[in-house]
């Protein structure tokens, strides 16, 4: 059988763990399923039954990158500030929210213009503010073989390495990073190190909170939210930074206590320029964290998937998750991230917590 295939039993497996488990759907509730591109459909199938089961309500709506290509490429300045209010309305009828995105090659939008993206990314950040509001909600990346293809990844062995990402044993993963977030409650700095990066910021007073199968699928993240106003340093990354369909290479990102005072890239410099400027939070850090899925180990150029990998780290410009205590408001939440696996380092009130890839356990933390 072919991985990914209709048929493979894994996406009933899923299914069951998205509504089970990440949001628990309840007899009588109102789920909108969103499915993206045509290559999230068998797992589209196997949820909207699972939802069935567990006695709720659901909707299937069909979005597609590809289809908003058109709009990109030929809508006038006041469709491309649209809002869909079907969308919108989407998000106060239902109770649950479950985002089924499927995986596309990332130059499907390289010949629209920067403004225009940036002018159509802000209108769909106006719908990720209401889903995180209104809905009780999952996000989900389905791979593709032209997602796979576009990252110089086997298509075969991407699929294998979702899945086994995706299903992990909760029971036994929950714990351990629980434990972990509660070793970084009480912290009062962070600072970072690496190859051209000392970064630092303060988190006094703020929660790390860790992500276990629940917003996002495959998921594993400790994250928390840096005090605004307090960082200060730079930081680079040799990873291409991926945002509405871009690639952001070489970006290079310094802030003067607080202050955003250079953004550069070698590639995308007036995108890059017209997101940090959607509005006033875009240019603040509103969420750092570590990654902690062991099961995900190579990049896939994709935020959802490459945020939760072992031994990397991410920051997001804009919107601040609220239960970690932040209060940068964006309509920009953009995560960017950083390997450790070739060197690096992540200290907490001076202690090393995340080196070369590697978290430290308790004791190793305290320098035992």
């Amino acid at each position: 059988m072919t991985a990914g295939a209709p048929d493979d039993p894994r996406w009933a497996a899923l299914a069951d763990a998205l509504v089970g488990r990440a949001v628990e759907v309840k007899p009588g509730e109102r789920v909108m399923i969103a499915m993206g591109e045509v290559d999230s459909a068998p797992l589209a199938a196997t949820v909207n039954a699972a939802v069935v089961r567990a006695g709720g309500y659901p909707q299937v709506q069909f979005l597609s990158e590809t289809l908003r290509h058109d709009l990109l490429q030929h809508g006038s300045e006041e469709q491309l500030a649209w809002t869909p209010e079907i969308e919108a309305y989407g998000m106060e009828w239902a109770d649950v929210y479950i985002a089924l995105r499927g995986g596309r090659a990332l130059d499907l939008h390289a010949d629209v213009a920067a403004d225009r993206m940036a002018r159509n990314q802000a209108a769909q950040g106006r719908i990720s503010t209401l889903r995180w509001q209104k809905t009780r909600w999952t996000l989900v990346r389905v791979p593709s073989r032209e997602m796979a293809e576009d990252s110089g990844r086997d298509f075969e062995v991407m699929m294998d390495e979702f899945f086994n990402a995706a299903l992990v044993d909760w029971e036994i993963e929950e714990p351990a990073l629980i434990h972990l977030a509660e070793r970084l409650n009480g912290s009062r700095s962070v600072r970072i190190e690496g190859p051209d990066t000392d970064l630092s910021f303060s988190v006094a007073g703020r929660t790390w909170v860790p992500a276990v199968g629940r917003i996002n699928v495959p998921d594993g993240e400790v994250m928390t939210a840096p005090v605004e106003g307090t960082v200060h340093g730079v930081v680079t990354f040799e990873q291409p930074a991926v945002f509405g369909g871009r690639r952001i290479r070489d970006l290079r990102l310094r802030w003067d206590h607080g202050e955003l005072v250079e953004a550069t890239s070698s590639t995308e410099q007036e995108f890059l320029d017209r997101i940090i400027d959607t509005d006033p939070g875009a240019r603040h850090i509103g969420e750092f964290a570590l990654g902690t899925n062991r099961h995900l180990t190579g990049f896939a150029d994709d935020i959802l998937l490459d945020e939760k990998i072992a031994g990397t780290w991410h920051l997001a410009l804009g919107r601040a998750y609220p239960e970690c205590g932040g209060t940068v408001q964006s309509a920009v939440h953009w995560d960017i991230i950083k390997d450790t696996r070739q060197g690096g380092t992540v200290s907490i009130d001076g202690v090393p917590v995340l080196r070369d890839g590697i978290i430290a356990s308790a004791g190793e933390s305290r320098g035992s």
